[in-house]
């Protein structure tokens, strides 16, 4: 299993590229960021995104910092604002801070993250591959793909794994409303691949879970509680509860860095919302009545007792959730 065709995020010293995602996949373009907060303009508008790429960009962001003479702690504190949802931006912060304020060991500090996400992208694919049938239907929410990490990605690291091992899976990729990352990025990141897959409605999920059709579906999460409660995309929820009612398995694949043991349970866990533009706008073409009223949560929580299991570079944990995490720290 090789590494994706493409990178999310690259660094070179003074400089942090990302590839806007929020071009893909009509335009493969990438934005060059020389000061921290072109940095958090960038996390904050998810030209780049996913909880382990949200955490590399910070982490590199602090690089920046350290090439042109911007204060440290002002650095660090602007890019703590940026998402409040996703912890591996805070964990990777908090890296930065434990490190000299030189640029050559913040550089060193950010490159050790980044292989550190990469190999545990690898050790994730190849336990997660294990839990999936030789033929199978696979429903993933969102993107947690090579878009959204160092490598690979963490749900999609799975499907690519189990893929190269011969296995024959199908892809039913949610289109993951407002900002459609899963018809837009999960869609284009498989289909480079080679990978079979098929871009559904959000409202859809239900209706082929019902029909027996999915199999077992995998998402990547932006923090897990010390219980296994799981903060991922909005909507996420709502394919687990499926898939618990059809008793199907719901997995979750996530690094060890998505993990928050200072949560006891979802109830702890910051959920951001996002300008209401998101939804009442596609572009410039406004979708709905001037004036309505709107909600943007961009992330909700599944609970501990609908995921089958978390998929992790350490192993994979089943039920009692909280037990295998305590055994796991």
């Amino acid at each position: 299993m090789s590494s994706s065709p493409f990178y999310a995020v690259r660094y070179e010293p003074g400089e942090l590229w990302l590839l806007d995602q929020t071009a893909l996949p009509m335009e493969e373009r990438y934005v060059r960021c020389r000061t921290v907060e072109e940095v958090a303009r960038a996390i904050e508008t998810m030209v780049v995104r996913g909880a382990p790429a949200i955490g590399l960009a910070a982490a590199y962001g602090m690089c920046v910092a350290a090439r042109t003479k911007e204060p440290f702690e002002s650095a660090r504190a602007r890019l703590a604002r940026t998402r409040p949802t996703a912890v591996n931006l805070f964990q990777a912060l908090e890296c930065m801070c434990s490190v000299e304020p030189s640029a050559e060991s913040l550089e060193a500090e950010a490159h050790r993250l980044f292989e550190e996400d990469a190999s545990a992208s690898r050790r994730i694919g190849e336990l997660g591959a294990e839990l999936v049938p030789e033929s199978a239907t696979i429903l993933t929410h969102c993107n947690a793909g090579a878009l959204a990490t160092a490598v690979l990605g963490t749900a999609l690291a799975v499907i690519r794994a189990a893929h190269a091992s011969g296995k024959r899976v199908r892809v039913f990729a949610d289109e993951t409303r407002p900002r459609l990352q899963g018809a837009r990025l999960t869609a284009w990141e498989l289909m480079k691949d080679g990978i079979d897959v098929t871009v559904i409605p959000d409202g859809a999920a239900a209706h082929f879970i019902g029909r027996g059709e999915i199999d077992l579906a995998v998402v990547g999460a932006d923090r897990i509680a010390r219980n296994g409660d799981v903060a991922n995309k909005i909507g996420t929820r709502g394919v687990a509860a499926c898939m618990h009612l059809a008793d199907r398995p719901f997995y979750v694949a996530a690094p060890w860095t998505t993990f928050d043991l200072s949560c006891a349970d979802g109830e702890a866990i910051p959920i951001e919302e996002r300008d209401g533009l998101e939804v009442t706008h596609i572009g410039a073409e406004a979708l709905t009545a001037p004036g309505a009223k709107v909600r943007n949560p961009a992330f909700d929580v599944t609970p501990a007792a609908w995921v089958r299991a978390l998929i992790t570079e350490r192993g994979v944990i089943r039920a009692p959730l909280a037990a295998g995490i305590s055994e796991r720290k």
